[in-house]
């Protein structure tokens, strides 16, 4: 998706999503001010994610205000982001704010979520001709791609307290309710463990019906 998505505008956008697992809501109202793609004091590069387009502009619940460590990935794309900005309004003749919108239409407009849902339809449509691929663009909304970041997290064995936080939830309770689909890898370690776990057991008692079976023989 990401290959299909690199020549499109929204190509910061959603690899922001997906590898920092901000909502939509909270992702198209990001300014400048808020991204932070140098270590500096010893912090390293991070979004400060304090706003949303939601009601009265909050984000979600107070826990969903937090600071996101951004992964090397997103540093180089949101730079080159920048880059590419910077020499669009100076092509057009218009002063960049340093607190402006990090993601905007070609007028410079923030990102509307109905549009963002059509250019990613195509941008999906584009993806499902690709080799190997199989996809319904219909079927998606750029929401997908915070599905996918806990699914990725979870997968590689990050606690479920650890996904809560970066993703914004007030409790674990939460993402577990919202995310339990992608959180099965997780949720099945246990019994996973315990099949390992009476597995040796039974083979041990194997093993030792069989010596009896031959000393008695």
């Amino acid at each position: 998706m990401l290959i299909a998505a690199r020549p499109s505008r929204l190509y910061a956008y959603l690899v922001l999503l997906l590898l920092s697992g901000v909502r939509t809501e909270e992702a198209r109202p990001l300014t400048w001010d808020h991204v932070f793609l140098e270590t500096a004091n010893g912090i390293q590069p991070h979004v400060a994610v304090w706003r949303s387009v939601r009601k009265h502009g909050e984000t979600k619940t107070r826990k969903s205000r937090r600071t996101i460590a951004l992964p090397k990935q997103v540093i180089d794309v949101l730079d080159e982001h920048l880059r590419w900005q910077k020499q669009e309004r100076a092509s057009k003749g218009t002063e960049r704010s340093p607190a402006g919108p990090v993601l905007t239409t070609r007028f410079g407009e923030p990102l509307d979520a109905a549009n963002v849902r059509r250019d990613f339809r195509g941008i999906l449509a584009r993806a499902a001709r690709l080799p190997g691929i199989e996809i319904t663009p219909s079927e998606w909304t750029p929401r997908e791609l915070r599905h996918s970041f806990v699914s990725l997290l979870s997968d590689h064995g990050i606690p479920l307290e650890t996904i809560a936080l970066l993703v914004g939830h007030s409790s674990q309770t939460t993402t577990e309710a919202v995310y339990r689909k992608q959180l099965r890898p997780v949720i099945t370690k246990g019994a996973e463990a315990m099949d390992d776990i009476f597995a040796e057991d039974q083979e041990r008692e194997e093993t030792g019906a069989t010596g009896e079976g031959n000393a008695a023989a």
